[in-house]
């Protein structure tokens, strides 16, 4: 069965700060737990294909066997989007259009800074970079037992900024066949184009495929279940996608100073998104560690959802007590956290020197839910299982393509022809030589 990495200490890391490190609480299980099931693949795989053999009847076919909706997509107009707002609560309403605000806001402070250019580097020789948006992109907006409200802003909304023209939306419908007013609210205030109640795998493929009476889209983002996620890695390369992400994570690098409890609940706070997802406390004081772990344990008793965050910290939860900052950062940069909070008397120390993290919250009045809700702005859709050792989270920039471009001149001609030629001569490549020839030629005469 293959087995998918986790945020985790690699035996190689372990071994070599073994006499560093002391584990106060060890995660339950010490093996990942299979992430890519052979039975989830499988049967991706077949409704993938069957899919793109059938079209819009096998979408309709498995909409009702999975969702028990009869008509198949159903698309919803866009006063019935609009509207959806109505139904709910005005402190609801008013901390979703907040949310909606501050993250369009943030994606347009990116996109700012993303600017550009043309430079003549050589006499005769320009060259440049422009950003393009992408042309169609399709959000997963998740609704199941914890409606993701804010994915709309991260994804719709993002995608606005960029100036994406056409964003596509597909939600999971309700146990009345509906969908999510908060979602389709959110998704409204977001931008959202085409918003469709369609949820799991065909909601993937229809938009991959241009089955909506849409075109097919270019890009596909969002978060969702096991069989989402492998959807999105099978239809890579039909189309681009945001990140493979797994479970959620949490990490916090907190000293003597740091509150117990409130670190215990930030932990805890994204423990919540499901039973195996991993949170880890790394801390250079032992009574600030064991102090956790005690109010770890009072503050699940008190949870609607300990079913979930009891597991998961059981088995993926971790203290480790370091003896100085050098050897937090070293271990933090290891895990390479989804999320990761700093509350100590050095955190602009810590901003300065870690480099491994899908977004960073400084201070004792950060909190990870500030972003997860978009609050803060920055965006929730982020690298998991050690991703953020080599990538970023969802940002603007994502839905651009930065398109370079050169405009060559006559006088720039000798210089480059003439290297070209020996370059293509030395690799046997006489048809690139023959395109810097000719224009040698043409230079002389």
């Amino acid at each position: 069965m293959y087995q998918a990495q986790r945020m985790k200490l690699s035996s190689r890391f372990t071994a070599a700060f073994a006499d560093r490190i002391t584990w106060l609480k060890a995660p339950g299980i010490d093996a990942p737990p299979a992430q890519r099931d052979p039975h989830v693949i499988e049967t991706v795989s077949r409704m993938l294909s069957d899919i793109e053999r059938n079209g819009v009847d096998a979408v309709r076919r498995y909409a009702q066997r999975l969702d028990g909706q009869t008509d198949g997509a159903v698309e919803l107009s866009a006063q019935e989007v609009a509207r959806s707002g109505d139904r709910l609560p005005k402190a609801l309403r008013d901390a979703i259009q907040l949310g909606a605000e501050r993250t369009r806001g943030f994606a347009a402070l990116q996109r700012a800074h993303l600017t550009d250019f043309e430079e003549e580097t050589a006499p005769g020789l320009v060259v440049g970079q422009r950003y393009v948006p992408v042309g169609a992109v399709g959000a997963y907006l998740p609704a199941g037992r914890f409606p993701l409200t804010a994915s709309a802003f991260m994804t719709v909304g993002v995608a606005k900024a960029a100036e994406v023209p056409t964003v596509l939306g597909c939600t999971p419908p309700q146990p009345d066949g509906r969908a999510n007013d908060a979602v389709a609210y959110a998704a409204h205030l977001s931008g959202i184009d085409h918003l469709f109640v369609l949820g799991g795998v065909q909601a993937l493929a229809a938009m991959a495929f241009g089955l909506l009476d849409q075109p097919p889209v270019d890009m596909i983002v969002g978060a969702g279940n096991a069989y989402v996620a492998e959807a999105k890695r099978q239809l890579f390369g039909t189309v681009a996608i945001d990140l493979l992400a797994g479970p959620s994570e949490v990490a916090v690098i907190a000293d003597e100073t740091a509150d117990a409890q409130a670190v215990a609940a930030d932990l805890l706070g994204q423990a919540e998104h499901g039973p195996t997802s991993p949170a880890a406390l790394v801390t250079t004081s032992e009574r600030l560690g064991r102090d956790v772990i005690a109010a770890v344990e009072q503050q699940l008793s008190e949870l609607s959802t300990q079913d979930i965050c009891g597991p998961a910290w059981r088995d993926f939860g971790s203290v480790i007590l370091v003896g100085n900052r050098q050897d937090a950062v070293a271990v933090m940069d290891e895990l390479a956290p989804e999320h990761l909070e700093v509350q100590t008397v050095e955190d602009d120390w810590y901003h300065d020197n870690l480099r491994n993290y899908g977004s960073l919250f400084l201070g004792h009045w950060s909190t990870v839910a500030y972003s997860d809700k978009g609050m803060a702005g920055t965006n929730h859709t982020l690298p998991t299982a050690g991703g953020a050792k080599h990538s970023a989270g969802l940002s603007v920039s994502r839905y651009l393509k930065p398109l370079t471009y050169q405009r060559i001149t006559r006088e720039a001609t000798p210089l480059l022809a003439e290297a070209v030629e020996v370059i293509s001569a030395s690799e046997g490549m006489s048809a690139h030589e023959a395109t810097a020839t000719l224009r040698l030629r043409t230079y002389a005469g």
